[in-house]
């Protein structure tokens, strides 16, 4: 999970950045004023060996939290465990191989 979240913020950093305030400054509207943000995001990590691996392996928890999400668009915190479940997984993912493919 670290190689994903430092090739997502070696490469990704000013999408992320943009998303991540956009959603603190729209706390109840966030999920609509901020999706071009987050496809940006979604575009640029897309492309990276370790993070497609992660969500191709942890795909079911990644569904879960996007509509956990989408239900309580008033209150993301509400999405927590979701957010744990996925992130669990994400660190059992295997990754030998993956990153020295970058």
């Amino acid at each position: 999970m670290q190689a994903a979240m430092d090739i997502t913020a070696k490469y990704c950093h000013k999408e992320m950045e943009a998303y991540g305030s956009c959603v603190a400054s729209n706390p109840s509207t966030w999920q609509l004023k901020c999706h071009e943000l987050k496809i940006k995001v979604a575009q640029c990590t897309s492309s990276h060996p370790v993070i497609q691996k992660i969500r191709q392996d942890c795909s079911s928890e990644f569904v879960e939290f996007e509509r956990c999400l989408r239900e309580n668009q008033d209150k993301p915190t509400s999405c927590s465990q979701h957010v744990a479940r996925f992130l669990g997984c994400a660190e059992t993912v295997d990754l030998s191989g993956v990153d020295r493919k970058m």
